[in-house]
């Protein structure tokens, strides 16, 4: 079994204690996210599904922006797919997560509130860059290898890319509070390559 690794030099090694308590809080915290949507993560809340106390919670997250942040954080890797090399291949299965992500009610609504309530709360506009960045980062990552591969035509923008590509879906279920198919996401995918294939 693969030992834990080191801490860096000149860090202080963590207490295995914190670690598990920390991972029983965020563990609680997703199931009620998803269970329950994002007004149910709440300090009181996490501690009495997890057993970890109000003030461990309020130590490692003294606002719940901050534990929401890392709920999402945990649930977007978990979601996240894995690039394979095969573009549209890769661009369908990314899509696809976003998808599922738009159509679970409880995500559904963490996303809305984030987008009504950026303007005027710097911590939910925080929250709300923090969703975009770390919810395009595989995205940015597959786009940018078929560039490289020469598989897009190299004078595609990335961030370009990332809004033509999600920002159907999103415009889709959060604005127009529509449903689409897998075979929607297909749909926009081949019609993406289609646009940005490099010119022979």
């Amino acid at each position: 079994m693969a030992s834990e690794p080191a801490p860096p030099r000149g860090a202080e090694p963590v207490d295995p204690r914190v670690l598990r308590s920390r991972a029983a809080a965020l563990a609680a915290a997703r199931a009620m996210l998803l269970e329950e949507g994002w007004e149910a993560v709440t300090h009181a809340s996490v501690a009495s599904r997890s057993g970890v106390g109000r003030t461990t919670l309020y130590r490692h997250w003294p606002e719940a922006t901050a534990l929401l942040r890392d709920v999402l954080r945990e649930q977007i890797e978990i979601d996240h797919t894995a690039p394979t090399g095969d573009l549209r291949d890769d661009l369908i299965r990314e899509l696809g997560a976003l998808r599922g992500q738009l159509h679970r009610p409880p995500l559904e609504r963490a996303m809305r509130t984030m987008i009504e309530r950026a303007p005027t709360h710097p911590a939910y506009a925080e929250l709300k860059e923090f969703l975009y960045q770390e919810g395009s980062r595989v995205l940015d990552e597959i786009v940018r290898a078929g560039i490289a591969r020469g598989e897009l035509d190299p004078r595609l923008d990335p961030s370009r890319a990332i809004d033509q590509l999600a920002g159907p879906l999103i415009y889709r279920r959060l604005l127009a509070g529509r449903t689409f198919t897998e075979a929607y996401v297909r749909d926009l995918v081949d019609d993406f390559l289609h646009a940005h294939r490099p010119h022979r």
